[in-house]
């Protein structure tokens, strides 16, 4: 957000204003019901555009807002607003310099004539500079002033009140609604079709919520009523968090990947180089993080489906649903959808990385020895009827996986998943994800063939790579078929539709079990 307030100063002005007090005046938006729900509104309203495609200046009629402040969000903000159909004054210190920054059909005038007639004033500047509007205290008296400042992480800590709270306690004559703070000033030129349409807003006054949430429904966002001033800290604090459910997904995946690539690089480079004095090194790159990569995605599509497992288990034996779970179990079903994504990035850049493999000299290398080792050997035709139909079926099923986990991370995203209904999401989802894990469980296994049970392929005692990560999925699969059988599958499905082991709700499943069959799955 480009005004995010940046300023070191810890201000402690006084109020502004004499006493509290409200204008009995109410801002109506254009057609806020209309669209509310509709997300294909243009920026700049026809009717706002001349024949030659320069502004035309907004009729009388439109309901008139200020906006004090002249940065990059404040241009943004004028430009939705004059495509909704509003009447805009902007308020600045050198307006000759900045009427040239924004559309023709706002006007642009110093703060004291902007905020003279609207009743509703957006406050676009940094929390340092709040404290030079104490001249206009008087004019902005009864007003509604909308914040949508954020601070710094610097300053968020420093300061214990947000700068909303900060902007009432100068002004005490005026309404204070925090507002459109995470909205960049991006999404408000290209609209919330390409960005997060939610706009959280707080305010102690009900009336003035509902005056600033017609506007944000005019601008084609939807309001989300956050309570009271207080909670302007917390909704200054969301654009601070950096992916905040990503973080422990994250340190998953980065653990998973530095464990598997320290374990292949002991079994593939430090072996050969300690016993045989075979310098390996040049796998480091490419062959060893291609080694890795498929048994971090492995293990993570595991992962996903194990807490599900967990829950399941936990509820058969608690014999009802409406016991909470563990702390650690219920942030690990929240963070299944970062979980699984990254299991696709990880299979995704396995396949690049494969795909990759042919063009690297030690690959060509390796092919021309092996054909001179032929020709020394003196066999005209080298064929293992065995390996060809493993390596067939191996990369076929590599390829039925990936094409199955794409399918997942794609209706994980907003757009397609609200455009399936929950039968057809639980279908993709928990059928089709544990499709994949069972082929990924067919290519693991396809891949290690024989191996386990060779001596050679046990480097410092150290079984192969791919042993390790059939753990967890073979778990998972276990059981998934034992909940399938119909003694575990029918008290399941009972507990799931509200029966208690020792409660009052007791009831028998109809004699029809697709209602059962329906119900959805943890």
């Amino acid at each position: 957000m480009a005004d995010e307030a940046s300023g070191a100063l810890d201000f402690s002005t006084p109020g502004c204003g004499e006493s509290p007090g409200m204008k009995d005046r109410t801002l109506h938006p254009p057609s806020a019901t209309q669209v509310s729900g509709e997300m294909d509104k243009p920026l700049i309203s026809r009717r706002l555009v001349d024949s030659d495609g320069s502004l035309a200046e907004t009729p009388s009629e439109a309901p008139k807002v200020g906006i004090l402040g002249s940065g990059d969000f404040a241009r943004s903000l004028v430009t939705r607003l004059v495509g909704s159909g509003f009447s805009v004054v902007v308020g600045s210190r050198n307006p000759k310099r900045t009427a040239g920054l924004f559309p023709s059909a706002a006007q642009v005038t110093f703060q004291a004539e902007a905020v003279d007639s609207p009743d509703v004033i957006f406050v676009a500047m940094f929390r340092e500079h709040y404290s030079s509007l104490c001249g206009l205290s008087d004019q902005l008296a009864g007003k509604i002033l909308v914040d949508v400042s954020n601070p710094t992480e610097q300053e968020h800590l420093r300061h214990r009140e947000s700068n909303a709270e900060y902007l009432a306690s100068l002004f005490p004559t005026c309404t204070v609604v925090k507002a459109f703070n995470v909205i960049s000033a991006w999404t408000l030129q290209s609209g919330p079709r390409d960005g997060n349409r939610q706009v959280p807003i707080c305010s102690d006054h009900p009336e003035a919520k509902r005056a600033v949430s017609e506007m944000v429904q005019a601008m084609g966002f939807m309001p989300v009523d956050m309570g009271s001033l207080v909670s302007a800290r917390e909704v200054e604090a969301m654009p601070l968090r950096l992916l905040p459910g990503w973080k422990v997904p994250a340190l998953l995946a980065l653990g998973l990947f530095i464990f598997f690539y320290v374990y292949n690089f002991v079994r593939d480079v430090l072996q050969p180089y300690v016993r045989d004095g075979k310098s390996k090194f040049y796998k480091l790159p490419v062959s060893v993080v291609n080694t890795t990569l498929p048994c971090v995605a492995y293990v993570l599509l595991s992962l996903v489906y194990l807490p599900g497992v967990l829950a399941a288990a936990l509820q058969l034996r608690r014999g009802t649903k409406y016991r909470r779970f563990p702390d650690w179990l219920d942030h690990w079903l929240q963070h299944r959808k970062q979980i699984g994504l990254l299991s696709f990035f990880c299979a995704a850049l396995h396949a690049l990385y494969s795909f990759c493999l042919p063009l690297g000299r030690v690959n060509r290398y390796e092919v021309v020895n092996l054909a001179i080792k032929q020709v020394l050997a003196n066999k005209s035709h080298l064929w293992i009827e065995e390996e060809v139909w493993r390596m067939e079926i191996y990369l076929s099923l590599g390829v039925l996986a990936l094409g199955t986990l794409s399918l997942l991370a794609v209706t994980s995203l907003p757009s397609i998943a609200n455009s399936l209904n929950w039968r057809e999401f639980s279908f993709v989802q928990s059928t089709l994800g544990f499709v994949a894990l069972v082929l990924s469980t067919l290519h693991t296994l396809t891949y290690g063939w024989t191996r386990a049970f060779e001596d050679s392929h046990y480097k410092f005692y150290l079984p192969p790579t791919f042993t390790l990560t059939l753990l967890v999925p073979c778990v998972v699969i276990l059981a998934k078929g034992l909940f399938l059988l119909p003694c575990f599958r029918r008290k399941l499905s009972r507990i799931r539709r509200g029966w208690e082991k020792d409660g009052g709700v007791k009831f028998a499943l109809p004699v029809d079990h697709t209602l059962a069959q329906k119900t959805s799955h943890v």
